[in-house]
Order: structure tokens, then sequence, then C-alpha cells
């Protein structure tokens, strides 16, 4: 795995107000009470961090309107204004350029989601719990970070709730003890995650387990899988969540080894708009459910996600085509594999709706105002599928799994996209990035691609 970080980052041009580049973190141990009945929550953030290349004489962290108790950097009581999301904190003592330094944050509140153009974001007080979906500027509502995606660090997450109540956080359940009435989740993020792709789900929830037969490769161990599921609804769980093992196994075998440890799928006992993904884990809405599999895109998608999203997280939020598109690209995937429509039959449907809709989004930068326009994915799948064109079969696949091998866990932009997938063809590819995600005209769908020109490298080439 090679480094990820760049070595000066610029603020996400979409979220300037978001994320401080002088620092990055490498850690977070979250310690948090939480009060469903009253919606009460207590917290402690320990964050290590490094300076960047500047001496730090302040910072910032984002944090929405908690009511702070004290804040230390380095054992030392530090001086701090918090205001319109932004907890600025002057150190005691200046923190060197590329030293190592720890900040503690100790809050209070009810908390609730951050207002953005798409709705609420992050904490969400359910009717019986709560749910956390932070994409892509909400983490701030129920905890301090440095919420810039290319910030990866990892992560510790403790909640104590009251004990009738499950916790589910994306990551291994190290530990649950239980004191009076209350018990203490622990879970453990030990791979890099970008701040909004952490969640935290507490409901009245029943443990499912998934088995699978694990991947082709008899060398490979099946993935942990588990659904947390209200007891209403376990029986259309098993139906429509029949086939996610088997989906586990195909995209291990088409993208690779899947990049985390478990897998867990978290059904609200609410109504979503949609699924949300996190980093080892979805959370569905009941609504999502029926006994009847008409989700099954959505739990490929999601799914997806873990690789083209949270393992291979975007260096601002101009790329999530890569995120989206390749997500939407896996749904046609599965369907192929699966005995369902190809993915040749969902381009070219794709395809004819696209050409009736208004051709203003460029793919490669949509702007904060379409970046989650179903236009974006749907383009972003017809630009893979366009790449699989040009590419060819075996070469394709080889250019996915060397993609998601090469940047496991780090941080990828379309550029680097571009460059990687020129080195499976002799072919240039200039000309169809540039048709399908520097410009907003729609382009036609290639043909189907003759013999290759050369033999193409493996992976092992970057």
């Amino acid at each position: 795995m090679s480094s990820k970080r760049a070595a000066a980052p610029e603020a996400d041009p979409y979220f300037p107000a978001h994320g401080d580049t002088r620092y990055r973190v490498h850690r977070y141990e979250l310690a948090l009470d939480y009060r469903p009945a009253s919606n009460r929550l207590r917290g402690t953030a320990r964050i290590s961090a490094v300076a960047a290349q500047a001496a730090l004489r302040e910072f910032a962290l984002d944090l929405a309107d908690f009511r702070l108790q004290r804040v230390v950097v380095d054992g030392r009581p530090a001086h701090y204004t918090h205001r319109a999301g932004r907890l600025r904190v002057r150190p005691a003592k200046t923190v060197e350029a590329g030293a190592a330094f720890t900040v503690e944050v100790h809050y209070t509140g009810n908390p609730q989601p951050v207002s953005s153009p798409w709705g609420g974001l992050g904490w969400e007080e359910l009717t019986d719990g709560a749910l956390v979906a932070s994409q892509p500027v909400g983490a701030p509502s129920w905890y301090p970070c440095n919420d810039r995606p290319a910030d990866k660090a990892s992560y510790q997450v403790s909640v104590a709730v009251p004990s009738e109540y499950t916790v589910v956080v994306g990551g291994r359940l190290l530990s649950r003890t239980t004191r009076g009435s209350s018990t203490t989740w622990v879970y453990e993020q030990a791979a890099p995650t970008s701040s909004y792709l952490v969640t935290v789900s507490i409901g009245r929830y029943q443990a499912v387990r998934l088995a699978g037969g694990g991947s082709v490769f008899a060398a490979r161990r099946p993935v942990p899988q588990t659904g947390w599921v209200p007891a209403r609804l376990r029986t259309e769980f098993a139906i429509d969540f029949v086939h996610q093992t088997r989906m586990m196994d195909f995209f291990e075998d088409v993208f690779g080894p899947y990049p985390f440890g478990e897998y867990a799928v978290v059904v609200a006992d609410e109504e979503l708009d949609v699924p949300v993904e996190a980093q080892g884990a979805a959370t569905f809405g009941a609504n999502h459910l029926g006994g009847h599999r008409r989700s099954e895109r959505l739990v490929a998608h999601e799914l997806a996600h873990q690789w083209f999203g949270n393992s291979l997280s975007i260096g601002d939020w101009r790329h999530i085509w890569l995120n989206e598109g390749f997500a939407k690209y896996a749904e046609w995937l599965w369907s192929e594999h699966s005995g369902g429509p190809s993915a040749a039959a969902h381009a070219a449907d794709v395809h004819a709706q696209l050409s009736r809709l208004p051709q203003d989004l460029r793919l490669a930068d949509p702007g904060r105002r379409l970046m989650f326009d179903d236009r974006l994915y749907q383009r972003g799948a017809l630009a893979v599928h366009a790449l699989r064109r040009a590419l060819g079969e075996g070469a394709f696949f080889r250019m996915l799994k060397g993609w998601t091998a090469i940047n496991r866990h780090g941080v990828v932009t379309t550029a680097a996209l571009e460059a990687h997938a020129q080195r499976y063809t002799s072919r240039p590819l200039d000309g169809l990035f540039h048709a399908w995600v520097h410009q907003a005209a729609l382009p036609e769908l290639p043909a189907p691609p003759g013999p290759p020109a050369s033999p193409t490298p493996s992976a092992s080439a970057d």
C-alpha cells in the first residue's frame, strides 16, 4: 500500500469551512453516554494528531452546538472559542511542525442533525433510539473532528446506553459491560476511516448472523456478517437479505478481498429515504424490507461502498463519482451475475434516460449543487461501463482489482484513476475520460472492443 496523503492538502472546494489542513488525525477515542428518553449526549473525545508543515499556534475542530466543559491539549488546559460549528483551539504551548499532539474535548448537550441543502445530516433522534447518517458533513453533529474525507484515522467508540438498547458501530465489538441499568458497548475500527463514515445506531435490535460459503478461493475465509433487526422484521430480513452472502463472495472475486474485518447491517425501525453506508456497516429503513427482495440492488450498492468510498476514500468531494459510479455499477454487475439484466442492458437503458435530461453535469467536478444528483450515479456507472468496453473483459477486471489493492485504505482522485486505467492498455484513454468524465455532453455508448492491441500488465505494475 502506497502513501495516500498529499504533502500539502488544500481545503475542500465544496466545503471550505470544514476541516483544517494544518494537521492530520491519527486516532479518535470517543467515550459517549446517551439517554434516548431525553436525547441527552455526554461525550469525551480524545484525538491523537500530528502537526503538518508548520508550527500550530492554533487549530480548528468541527463541532456542532454542544456545551463545552473543557478542552485540553497535551494535558494542559487550552484557550478556545466555539462559534458556528467551529471549535478554535489555542494550545498553552505551540505544537512544533511535524510533532504529535493530543486533544481532549469534554462536551454535553442534545445532539441534532446539521442543516444542509440535503436536509438534516448526522445524529438523528428516532422514535425509540438514534442513528447517525453523516454524508457529507454531518459528523460534527455528535463529535469533534477534522471533517475532511481525506483525513482518515482509526477509531475506538464507547457508548453507554440503558441496557434495553443495542448499540451498533462499524467495526469489531471489543466488549459489552453491564453495570446497574446501563450497558457500555465498545467498538474498534482499526482501518483508516473518514469522519463522515463513522456511524452509531441505537435501538431495540436482535442479532441475525448471515452465513456464507466464502469465496471461490478456498484460502479466503467468509467475512463475518451480522444483521441488527427489530424482532418484528426478522422474517422479512431473512428474505430481503438472503443473497447478501453471495454478493460478498462475488464482490470479493471481482473487486478483491473485503477490506474490513466484518460487515454489519442495521434495519432501523423507521422509514428512511435511502440506505446509508458507513465503514464496515450500512443502515436501512424498515421501508426497505417487505419480503419481496425489491431492494436487492440497494443491498448490493451499500455493500460495494465498502470498497468504493470507504476503503478507497475520495481526496475531496469533487470526486464523489468515484464512490457512487462504481457502487452503481456494482448493482449492474450483481444483476448480470445473478441472472438479471446484463450490465450492457442496464447501460443502454440508463443512457437512453440520460439522453433526455439536461446535459449540465460534469462527473469530475459536478459542483456542490449536483453532487448527489441521481444523474451523477447513473452517468458514473456509464463511465465505468465505457471503460470496461475500452479495456476489454480481462483487462477491465484486472484493473478493478489493482485499483482496490493499490489504494486499499487510502485516498483516490479522478486523475489517479485515469493514470491507473491507462496501464492496462496501449490504447490512449484520454479521449474516453474527457468525454465521459470531464465534459457535460453525454457521449454515445462505445461498442464492445476488438482483440487487445497488446498484452496488459498485472496490477503490480503500479
